[in-house]
């Protein structure tokens, strides 16, 4: 069972202050938390790419080949690439660099992004939106398998023949295919054969159960040995000392970064009544004390056959310390609880 930490790179206002910390010191502060997963013994850290004032991650290779070479063993990993507004071949080229500073710890989480600001950035129309996508995931790939590239594609030039460096140190570079929840992407990584990450940020983590199983089944019947596949989760959450402490700590931001998303999409206000029915054992948020966490942790992988679990921290803007108090929580307290419990039910299940 691996755990880790994904982030957005927040820039929004503070609560208690009002003070909205500069992208660079943001993107800094970010390096300090991917290299304190790493000594404190989380497996991955996932970097999500967006191009709005209020995220400082517009380009989550350059802060993850920062940290890489800062870092020993944690797996660096984009989450999400926004692959239908980018270029295949400069999506390769970055995190195949990444691969080479970190010695074959790069991964890429090719998504279409929760966020459309992309699009019109880069000359892209949103009508083209599921076109793009499929157009650029065949490039994406295609690169990976051959160093020697010939491809002809719709909405980017075609390649004839030419080669795409560096090569990674990793054969083929991980790819990983991030879906908000529905049937046609799990099906597609099924059909590829990729591992796939789920964006549980609502509702029931048991709704997911019956689109693991499909993602499984499909991945069978297209030759895939569905015992070898990685299924992640990337939820929204906050560890503490205390779950009294956790919620106080991360509702004011949470409430008030959700609300801003939730005008923007015409969703109703976000209050404390949904965050604590979120925070529940069947809920999507996983704030709370280290027993807490676990057991929600426990309760995913038992349920819905998650196999990684990351957890989204902060939500909105929060002190930088209490951030890393927070993965340092999960690495060192929470991690070792999941892992032993989690590896005892597996045998048993072998048994």
């Amino acid at each position: 069972m691996e755990i880790g930490i994904t982030t957005f790179v927040e820039t929004t206002p503070h609560i208690d202050t009002g003070k909205v910390t500069s992208h660079a010191e943001r993107i800094r502060e970010v390096v300090d938390e991917i290299v304190l997963a790493d000594q404190v013994g989380l497996d991955v850290f996932g970097v999500g790419e967006h191009h709005r004032k209020d995220y400082a991650s517009s380009a989550p290779a350059v802060i993850l080949a920062a940290a890489a070479s800062k870092t020993k063993r944690i797996r660096l990993t984009s989450a999400v690439t926004v692959l239908s507004s980018d270029d295949p071949v400069r999506v390769f080229q970055d995190f195949s660099t990444v691969d080479a500073i970190s010695n074959g710890r790069a991964e890429i989480m090719a998504g279409r992004g929760s966020f459309i600001e992309s699009f019109p950035l880069f000359g892209y129309d949103l009508q083209d939106y599921h076109e793009l996508y499929d157009e650029k995931l065949d490039l994406l790939l295609n690169i990976c398998k051959s160093e020697i590239v010939t491809w002809n594609g719709k909405h980017r030039p075609s390649i004839d023949g030419r080669g795409v460096y560096p090569r990674p140190v990793q054969d083929p570079l991980p790819v990983w295919i991030a879906s908000g929840g529905t049937p046609e992407s799990v099906a597609r990584a099924g059909v590829l054969g990729l591992p796939l990450v789920l964006a549980i940020i609502g509702g029931s983590p048991l709704q997911f159960a019956p689109l693991v199983e499909l993602y499984k089944r499909t991945a069978k019947r297209n030759g895939h040995d569905p015992t070898k596949l990685t299924v992640a989760s990337h939820s929204h959450g906050f560890v503490a000392k205390s779950t009294d402490e956790a919620i106080e700590k991360f509702f004011p931001s949470t409430q008030a970064a959700m609300n801003v998303i939730g005008k923007e999409r015409g969703w109703g206000p976000y209050t404390r009544s949904t965050f604590d029915h979120a925070r529940s054992l069947e809920g999507a948020l996983y704030t709370g004390d280290v027993e807490t966490v676990a057991e929600k942790i426990i309760f995913l992988r038992k349920n819905v056959g998650i196999t990684r679990f990351m957890l989204h921290v902060p939500v909105g803007s929060m002190p930088h310390k209490d951030v890393m108090k927070s993965i340092e929580l999960l690495g060192k307290e929470v991690a070792p609880i999941v892992r032993a419990e989690v590896a005892k039910w597996e045998e048993q299940e072998n048994i």
